[in-house]
């Protein structure tokens, strides 16, 4: 277990293969008090995420499956229209909530929304949405390629996945390229 202070506007609770970290304003004595050492599961059971949100004044949201992969050179294929990240889309105004820098693009009149910002620790991270009526048609895989155009070279993009979101993960693991590295729940301030 490794506590880390946040460099942002985050805080989180992330686990990797035997390790989870917590980035969080909190004494790592703390954190070790309430985690029974060895119990892979405690980290993101109820009971310490519960203290961890109070301690912190924050509530969390939910647990989300990481991935990863390398940056992509040239411009999209996909045709995007940048738009003002201002909020007026959901999936834009919780890009602000999480995430600086946050660049938004619409895409194919309305269609879906792409998202491209900097998250936890500075990385560069990417949420897209699908309109209802424009899924299954790999819009989502699109989106998601497009992403990793959108990213500095050698750089890579982060996406956060529901695991019971099957459509997005499909989308992700579709587009090719992404590897999973972890799973994480987020506090917002």
């Amino acid at each position: 277990m490794t506590v880390l202070a946040p460099t942002g506007l985050l805080s989180g609770v992330l686990a990797f293969a035997g390790h989870h970290v917590v980035v969080a304003d909190v004494d790592p004595a703390w954190v070790h008090e309430r985690l029974p050492a060895g119990d892979l599961s405690a980290p993101f059971a109820a009971p310490f995420l519960d203290a961890l949100g109070a301690h912190l004044g924050q509530t969390y949201d939910n647990l989300d499956l990481v991935l990863a992969a390398p940056a992509m050179g040239g411009p999209p294929v996909l045709e995007l229209q940048e738009v003002a990240a201002d909020g007026g889309h959901p999936r834009v105004a919780r890009s602000l909530r999480y995430r600086n820098e946050v660049r938004a693009w619409d895409v194919a009149g309305g269609a879906a929304v792409l998202i491209v910002a900097r998250g936890l620790a500075g990385r560069w991270e990417a949420a897209f949405e699908v309109d209802p009526g424009e899924r299954s048609r790999g819009l989502g895989r699109a989106l998601v390629t497009a992403a990793r155009h959108m990213i500095p070279a050698g750089e890579h993009l982060y996406l956060q996945v529901s695991p019971g979101n099957v459509a997005s993960l499909r989308a992700v693991l579709a587009a090719g390229g992404f590897t999973p590295i972890g799973a994480e729940v987020l506090f917002a301030g």
